[in-house]
């Protein structure tokens, strides 16, 4: 009895042994297929690719050709808002010309670096990729919107996957376009980078990471870089080297709804927009207070209206929406101005009335 136990402990030891050893082989093969799978990002950006060729997307291409020195691609499937675009960003380095900012030379010089088109295919050499398509909701304002909060929240929600259906079909595109070991970046300000990484093949995605510009561009200088669970360290820092070089300071945040800005930007705003509601204050003197008090720039309603209601709204509720946190919910009061149509500044009111200048 004891001679079968001995030789049933000598062969379970045996067995024990094989086992860890091809376990031990196989860990090894797979961690030498996934590193001859995956590359290191591109160390050197001559030419940026960029796509969407709105105020964001166009803030950047401008940046990138001033500061950068880069030579930058920017795709946009409306030709006529491209061009639009374009020209205002003219104006814009006119003015910093007239205000010293940089010389004419320069400003031709960065104009010449600008490529827009609408194929593409064209960002199949660049070095590096930023996508910025519009997050707008506005669309969603130009219904019959009259109904109730459930209503504007299922809206909201279906202009996310909207939102969430163009990016993907961009990445999923632009990674097949693109080389390996160029990174693919994004200026998102409400959908996970992790999520946006799973569009691309598995090979990629340690080369995916947000990079959120602040408005307008070319004036806010901090980047917020947001890697994903599988962004590499490697990329992050080149990431990082790429705003730097733009001239921008960088902070770095974990792949969090609202990120750092719009998570504690937007429920400041929201709050201020609570106070209005309840009657506690008007709202010169929530402004003025907080504007004289915490000796920020422009109170929080100003604010709002420059970045427009819609927006604040949208990026509120995706808050709400990511965190079931009934802190993020939004105001009431501010749910009905987006109702109105009263979006801030570029429809003349919000909070404030303003004029708007129409062109002759």
């Amino acid at each position: 009895m004891c001679y079968f136990i001995k030789i049933g402990r000598i062969n379970v030891e045996m067995y024990y042994c094989l086992f860890a050893r091809y376990f031990k082989w196989i860990v090894f093969r797979r961690s030498v297929a996934e590193a001859a799978m995956s590359t290191s990002a591109r160390s050197t950006v001559n030419t940026l690719g960029v796509v969407g060729g709105g105020q964001m997307g166009m803030g950047i291409t401008v940046t990138a050709a001033t500061q950068g020195k880069k030579k930058v691609i920017c795709v946009d499937s409306n030709a006529a808002a491209l061009q639009k675009s374009l020209e205002n960003s003219k104006r814009i380095l006119a003015s910093q010309v007239t205000k010293g900012k940089i010389t004419a030379q320069e400003k031709e010089e960065a104009i010449a670096r600008i490529v827009t088109t609408q194929d593409l295919n064209s960002l199949k050499d660049v070095d590096f990729v930023i996508e910025a398509v519009p997050e707008d909701p506005f669309f969603f304002i130009c219904l019959n919107i009259h109904l109730f909060y459930g209503w504007i929240k299922m809206t909201i929600n279906n202009k996310i996957q909207k939102n969430e259906k163009v990016k993907k079909s961009i990445f999923e595109q632009v990674s097949k376009i693109t080389q390996n070991d160029v990174i693919l970046a994004s200026n998102t300000s409400s959908i996970p980078i992790t999520r946006i990484a799973s569009w691309v093949s598995e090979d990629r995605r340690d080369k995916v990471c947000g990079m959120h510009f602040m408005n307008p561009v070319p004036v806010m200088q901090l980047v917020e870089i947001i890697p994903g669970l599988q962004t590499s360290n490697d990329t992050k820092a080149k990431v990082i080297a790429l705003a730097e070089q733009m001239g921008k300071t960088t902070s770095v945040s974990r792949d969090d709804a609202g990120f750092i800005a719009n998570r504690i930007l937007m429920p400041y705003i929201n709050e201020a927009v609570f106070v209005l509601q309840e009657g506690i204050a008007t709202k010169e003197d929530i402004d003025k207070t907080m504007k004289l008090g915490t000796n920020v720039p422009m109170g929080p309603l100003t604010l709002a209206d420059f970045i427009g209601l819609d927006t604040c709204l949208f990026i509120q509720q995706t808050l709400y929406e990511s965190t079931k946190d009934s802190k993020y919910k939004p105001a009431p009061l501010l749910q009905r101005y987006v109702e109105a149509g009263w979006l801030g500044r570029k429809t003349g009111r919000g909070f404030y009335n303003y004029e708007i200048k129409k062109d002759k």
